[in-house]
């Protein structure tokens, strides 16, 4: 089901992806080419890979449930180091022209499209979602990489002509400096190149901080940009834990700071890294509401509630996790819903013939099945309990669950669940069904399913949203535009990738100019005017 959310590239690449896939073994730590670190996935700073770390993490094959490798945790010391050689590099990239910059971009994109399938396999060894969404993701991070080519329009300044008499203004864009980019585990190659493809185009170098529950992916990224002629010391890889964070928000030689995450985690990094004096864009959770109207296409929405639901096993910040059926749509949209899940297959993401992969973790599993099990006694109606689905082997695998008769109060409806269940809440009218979205803490996405042009008019004025899908039920914004949610969704003031990521990652300067003949000399204590 996922397929339908992929966008036209990731669907070229699905079947070589799975092709690829049967020769990449499943230990491959990352990197452009043979791993060359066996089982544990070093850090990658000064343009070469890392280890010395005394702490380290185990990564999972969530499709086996065991144990596949190990990542190295960055002590304070070693994130230090890392920050570093970024200052080390940033005069000389800063002063880098814009034309070799833009070059390098267009290598990066070519690196990574053409390795895609290698890229691919990578991420659903550690992250379990099957090889046609992680193409998928790669074709959406490489939009970025697309839009970034252009960086010589991006980066223009503005100038104004004799904005005085004899005088003239002009502005210009530069970059922060060192940024840290801290992104989450389910999107281990799009978060990335969402953020460090802008931030190095500005000017700037970056310390890139991956989860380190799929660490190998940004090793991988790294060493395709340095394979694309990005010098030593502008992009560095530290994996770590929160000792790896706080000495990020902390450090004074970091002057912005990326993160995407839950909403406690983003509160936490905005407030720590704010109060340390940085720029900072933290994006958090969501509860992405769905509203079907009575002139809804009913089969259409239900293709589009199991696809947002359920894709990449609910791992998304732009998943559908609950519908909100207007009048008399519940019942039959059910209907539709419940027969499409009777179609899914659930598997090992390298299995061609699988829809849906495993979760992430062992406690993921067992936090999103404390849901499902949890909603009758809240006093909702449990109509596909996925937690009974029983899987061979030891991997995180559920089935998927839908719930209906959900109401705010509930567990399953206030907070996220990042998982592969969809809760349906019934309201009787337009009106009540905005209120219930508005009212919400969380405000990533959302989606309005009508035939009616008005309504769909009305809906984009009235809801309080950052990102509104008419009739698509993730509005993920393709490259040329931000994305980025309003309320407890983000803590900040700019939006990620595209137009407004340039804003975040530069800063502005602004240069007055004037040559007077010595002749005009003089002195004038008053306030300057024209």
């Amino acid at each position: 089901m996922s397929d339908r959310n992929l966008t036209q590239d990731a669907q070229d690449t699905k079947h070589s992806a799975e092709r690829e896939a049967a020769s990449t073994s499943q230990d491959t730590a990352g990197g452009v080419g043979q791993d060359v670190t066996g089982n544990v996935v070093e850090h990658f700073v000064g343009g070469a890979r890392r280890g010395g770390s005394e702490r380290t993490a185990p990564v999972y094959n969530p499709a086996t449930g065991q144990v596949a490798k190990q990542v190295l945790l960055a002590s304070a010391e070693e994130v230090a180091t890392a920050v570093e050689a970024a200052e080390a590099a940033l005069p000389g990239w800063r002063a880098t022209s814009m034309a070799k910059r833009s070059a390098i971009m267009f290598k990066v994109e070519n690196i990574i499209r053409a390795r895609t399938p290698e890229l691919a396999a990578i991420i659903t060894a550690e992250h379990g979602k099957v090889l046609s969404d992680a193409a998928g993701e790669i074709a959406r991070g490489l939009e970025n990489v697309q839009f970034c080519t252009g960086l010589m329009h991006h980066m223009k300044g503005e100038y104004l002509e004799q904005a005085a008499t004899g005088v003239d203004v002009h502005q210009t864009r530069q970059p922060v400096g060192v940024v840290a980019c801290i992104t989450p585990f389910n999107f281990p190659a799009m978060v990335p190149l969402w953020m460090i493809t802008t931030a190095i185009a500005a000017g700037n170098t970056v310390i890139l901080k991956p989860s380190e529950r799929d660490p190998s992916a940004s090793v991988w990224i790294a060493e395709a940009f340095a394979e694309a002629g990005l010098p030593p010391g502008v992009l560095n890889v530290v994996h770590g834990d929160k000792v790896a964070v706080d000495e990020l928000l902390t450090n004074p030689l970091v002057k912005a700071v990326s993160f995407v995450g839950s909403t406690p985690i983003a509160k936490y990094i905005y407030e720590t890294a704010a109060a340390h004096g940085k720029r900072v864009q933290a994006l958090g959770g969501a509860k992405n509401h769905m509203v079907v109207m009575p002139d809804a296409d009913l089969d259409g929405a239900a293709d589009a509630a199991v696809s947002a639901a359920y894709g990449s096993a609910g791992e998304r910040c732009m998943a559908i996790s609950v519908v909100v059926s207007v009048g008399e749509v519940a019942d039959p949209l059910i209907e539709r819903i419940t027969e499409r899940i009777g179609n899914l297959t659930i598997g090992p993401g390298t299995d061609p013939a699988s829809e849906m992969g495993p979760l992430i973790t062992k406690a993921a599993l067992d936090r999103v099945n404390g849901y499902v099990s949890g909603a009758a006694e809240e006093g909702a109606t449990v109509v596909v309990d996925g937690t009974a689905q029983e899987f061979e082997g030891d991997g995180f695998f559920t089935g998927v669950s839908l719930i209906d008769h959900v109401k705010p109060g509930m567990k399953v409806y206030d907070e996220e669940i990042f998982g592969p269940v969809l809760a349906v809440v019934r309201v009787d009218s337009y009106d009540e069904a905005v209120q219930l979205i508005n009212a919400n803490n969380f405000a990533n996405g959302t989606a309005v399913f009508t035939r009616d042009g008005k309504t769909a008019r009305q809906y984009e004025f009235d809801i309080e949203v950052g990102m509104v899908g008419v009739n698509v039920p993730i509005p993920v914004p393709i490259g040329a535009f931000s994305f980025g949610g309003w309320k407890d969704s983000l803590f900040g003031d700019t939006h990620m990738y595209g137009p407004e990521s340039f804003n975040f990652y530069t800063r502005r300067k602004l240069v007055t100019t004037r040559w007077p003949e010595p002749s005009e000399s003089q002195i004038n204590l008053g306030f300057p005017t024209h």
